[in-house]
């Protein structure tokens, strides 16, 4: 019967709200156009280093170490070096490019064979190309690989090719440090709306919670509709922020397709997963919820029922 009877005031609480945020309906709109951006743009950001970290998924094989050995270093030598590389964990694979190779690529693509016919001897050298695995292309992990070669008395130079892609990965781990500063204050932001709101409707109703407070009432009681207030409130400015990156989305998927098709690509511009779905109305909620909780909290307990 107590859980019959408790759920039941739960209900209550939840149709109430529902029905005091429904006889405001331009007020209700606007605070939820409040935290409909205010949680937007967090995940919008995300978004953009999900679609960036998507597009750029095959930049990671572009990553290569070129390892250029001394000219005396004979063929047989070169290959056990490339062996040798290869038994590394961090290495995914080795290929060897032996002298005359060198020799005949350039003159296949360069345009000086005739040139080079003059040449007694090959003053190419035998080179290492040397792709790490996906897990070992950080800045760190690329600078002990090539210190390892480095070392090797053969090498004669180390080269990290795609210096670029490096500087691409450091810009996303700005993006990825923004997005956290960005979460946290709008989410802040999010708290301050919903609790505001909450504490002008305590204003609004004081004298309706006195009276409850008179028959006997207890403070968290009396909460409660202000608590589903506030979850109403985080849930339905979730569902419009995902209506926001949905239309964002629309509107920019053909463009941005477009784009990719003059580069080559079939890349096409992904919004947010149903796990990200969640994780955004479920943010929405607990912000909601304690942004009411907090403001019901400290304005409630400042009313009581006058003697």
């Amino acid at each position: 019967m107590s859980l019959a009877v408790s759920g039941s005031r739960h209900l209550q609480a939840l149709f109430g709200s529902l029905g005091r945020l429904a006889r405001n309906p331009l007020a209700t709109l606007l605070t939820l156009l409040v935290i409909a951006l205010a949680l937007a743009l967090p995940a919008a950001l995300r978004l953009l280093v999900s679609n960036a970290q998507t597009a750029t998924g095959n930049f990671v094989n572009a990553i290569e170490l070129s390892v250029y050995l001394k000219t005396d270093v004979p063929l047989a030598k070169a290959q056990q070096l490339a062996a040798a590389a290869g038994q590394r964990a961090d290495v995914a694979q080795v290929r060897l490019i032996s002298a005359e190779q060198g020799l005949e690529d350039f003159r296949t693509y360069s345009g000086f064979g005739a040139a080079l016919a003059a040449l007694k001897q090959n003053p190419l050298p035998s080179m290492l190309h040397v792709r790490p695995r996906p897990e070992y292309t950080s800045s760190a992990a690329l600078e002990a690989l090539r210190r390892y070669f480095s070392a090797w008395p053969e090498v004669d130079l180390v080269q990290v090719d795609s210096q670029w892609v490096m500087r691409f990965n450091a810009i996303l781990e700005v993006l990825r440090q923004l997005l956290l500063i960005a979460a946290v204050l709008l989410g802040v932001g999010v708290l301050a709306v919903v609790g505001n709101t909450i504490r002008l409707e305590i204003a609004g109703r004081r004298a309706e919670i006195e009276v409850t407070k008179l028959v006997g009432g207890s403070n968290s009681f009396v909460r409660r509709p202000f608590l589903y207030t506030g979850v109403l409130y985080g849930l339905g400015g979730a569902l419009l922020a995902w209506g926001i990156i949905a239309g964002a989305i629309a509107l920019l998927g053909e463009p941005v397709a477009k784009l990719a098709r003059l580069y080559g690509s079939r890349y096409v511009l992904s919004g947010p997963s149903p796990p990200e779905v969640g994780v955004l109305l479920g943010a929405g909620v607990v912000l909601g919820w304690l942004g009411a909780w907090l403001s019901a909290t400290r304005h409630l307990r400042s009313i009581e029922p006058r003697g």
